[in-house]
């Protein structure tokens, strides 16, 4: 089964020694995970950001920065595991979890990304107020699914990658303190929107990625650039 792992961590700038030894956490990590990882990567800085609110029918697009006060996702993971308890193992080995946190959801389906992901392409993660965000499965969640489907469509080769992910209530958050692992069940942020999906999208620059991300039928779709680390 697949989950995937959003990474959750306030931004901070970082000496280049210090981001040396932060890719050598990352670097041992995969060395321990090896074929559970089956995509990743960190994401652009949040300056950057779009987020798109409206949905199609009448989108609004709102750029970064936002809050800098607030921990924002910085990149992901989509993990290969036989339960959820192998996935959350995986994601507490996962640096960020030290300082930040590491939110697991179980994925309803997964694209495999179509190509090697580059610092060229982008990340739309959907966001769902819960009253929004359907339970697979069910006639409404369906109905959505279908223009989803519409979506693929008129995209075409533009989605290179993307998951639908369960319910809220499946949702795992994972954190470690003075290295004692805290484990919480349901998203980060309780309140606020959930995540309900993800894409990988191809686009020539920010333009056309946030013009991609417009058609997407999600209340809310942050776009963020791919960091083109293979994986963080």
């Amino acid at each position: 089964m697949q989950y995937f792992a959003l990474l959750i961590s306030k931004e901070q700038d970082r000496s280049p020694d210090d981001a040396a030894a932060a890719m050598a956490a990352f670097g041992s990590f995969h060395a321990k995970a090896g074929s559970a990882i089956k995509a990743g990567d960190a994401l652009a800085p949040g300056a950057a950001a779009v987020v798109i609110t409206g949905g199609p029918d009448a989108p609004v697009t709102t750029d970064g920065p936002f809050a800098e006060s607030a921990e924002v996702a910085c990149g992901y993971y989509v993990f290969e595991a036989e339960n959820l308890d192998e996935a959350l193992a995986l994601a507490r080995d996962v640096p960020v979890a030290r300082f930040g946190a590491v939110e697991v959801w179980p994925v309803v389906h997964w694209r495999e990304p179509s190509r090697e992901l580059t610092g060229n392409d982008w990340l739309a993660l959907l966001l769902e107020p819960p009253a929004t965000a359907h339970t697979p499965g069910t006639p409404e969640w369906k109905a959505v699914a279908a223009r989803h489907e519409d979506f693929h469509a008129s995209a075409g080769d533009h989605v290179i990658g993307g998951a639908a992910l369960h319910d809220r209530s499946t949702a795992t958050t994972v954190r470690i303190r003075d290295d004692q692992v805290l484990i919480t069940d349901g998203p980060y942020a309780e309140g606020a929107e959930v995540a309900t999906g993800v894409y990988l999208l191809s686009a020539a620059d920010r333009d056309e990625a946030v013009k991609l991300a417009s058609m997407i039928p999600a209340s809310i779709v942050q776009v963020r650039q791919l960091a083109g680390v293979s994986g963080l």
